[in-house]
């Protein structure tokens, strides 16, 4: 159940629960005393009575959970992966985009596996992800109705400074997974079925070994990108990554590039819009608008910017509004 929902229905109870208690009220007010003077008293000012209880108590109380009388702000649920929210990209976004719509954002950082599963559940406006055969079978699904790519970088395979398996001196990131391997040396997972996850998952497929497989030296965090990394840190382990988070927690594990950019580790991001077709409580007006929003050139400028500072490079490269449908 979506969270507006789930809030939707605490307030209901929350108007019976103090219905209940107002008629308890009314109860008290009606029977304070006993004896039969009251009685009589009571019945010459019972209409006084009920509408002091009634009148000043429930209504007011009522007005104010009325949905005529006080809207609820503009908002939308955006289900996005753990790696761009460790990056930091949103918490410089989002606020822009606030600030110039009036419309709060809701950010459910998840691996891309689970965001689309809300997608495909109804159980989010839009996301934002990095898997794109997933995402286009969401779109043939007629789940979400369109996909946006926004951005890209590149994955990375990170480890110690050592190298004991020579990835820098792989000739592709297949090479190196084999290498890893075959040596049995530390390597850490997601095993989260994030994008990253699946893209580690076909790069081990392509190199001939089952990525479902146990291996010495293997470990699964089930964890998102960032405590996947520092986990990679402590056990001096090779970890795939994406730049964007790498570079921001590089210092906290102690890890280095080893990989170079290919094809096979190139990183794109897109946007995906739930069918409001398919499931009609979804805000498609809210959605689209930050949709538009992450195409404009204020975005566009952002994301292009984004890490120079810090990092001496750019985490992501923006690009240019595609669509595709099934």
């Amino acid at each position: 159940m979506r969270t507006r929902d789930a809030r939707n229905i605490s307030q209901e109870h929350a108007v019976g629960r103090r219905a209940r208690k107002v008629g308890g009220r009314g109860t008290i007010c009606s029977g304070r005393r006993g004896g039969g003077w009251v009685a009589g008293l009571l019945g010459r000012l019972l209409g006084g009575v009920l509408a002091v209880c009634f009148g000043a108590v429930l209504a007011p109380e009522i007005r104010a959970e009325s949905p005529s009388a006080q809207s609820s702000p503009r908002s939308v649920l955006l289900a996005t992966t753990t790696s761009v929210r460790d990056s930091g990209l949103l918490d410089v976004l989002l606020p822009i985009f606030s600030a110039q719509t009036g419309i709060r954002v809701q950010a459910v950082a998840v691996g891309t596996g689970a965001a689309l599963r809300m997608g495909a559940e109804g159980n989010a406006d839009l996301l934002l992800t990095h898997a794109p055969e997933a995402e286009n079978a969401l779109v043939a699904s007629q789940a979400v109705s369109r996909r946006v790519e926004i951005m890209q970088n590149y994955f990375v395979i990170a480890g110690p400074p050592e190298d004991p398996a020579g990835v820098a001196a792989s000739a592709s990131a297949v090479e190196a997974l084999a290498r890893i391997h075959a040596r049995e040396l530390p390597f850490v997972s997601r095993g989260d079925d994030s994008g990253t996850h699946k893209r580690e998952a076909a790069l081990f497929r392509d190199a001939g070994i089952d990525p479902h497989a146990r291996w010495p030296g293997l470990t699964r965090t089930g964890s998102g990108m960032g405590i996947s990394l520092q986990v990679a840190g402590q056990r001096k382990a090779y970890i795939l990554s994406d730049i964007g988070t790498f570079l921001a927690f590089r210092e906290r594990a102690g890890l280095v590039a080893l990989s170079h950019p290919e094809p096979d580790l190139l990183n794109v991001y897109s946007v995906l819009l739930v069918n409001p077709l398919r499931f009609p409580r979804v805000r498609a007006k809210e959605a689209g608008t930050l949709a538009a929003f992450f195409q404009s050139e204020v975005a566009r400028e952002t994301m292009r910017e984004f890490g120079s500072a810090q990092f001496g490079r750019p985490l992501f490269r923006p690009l240019a509004a595609q669509l595709s449908s099934p």
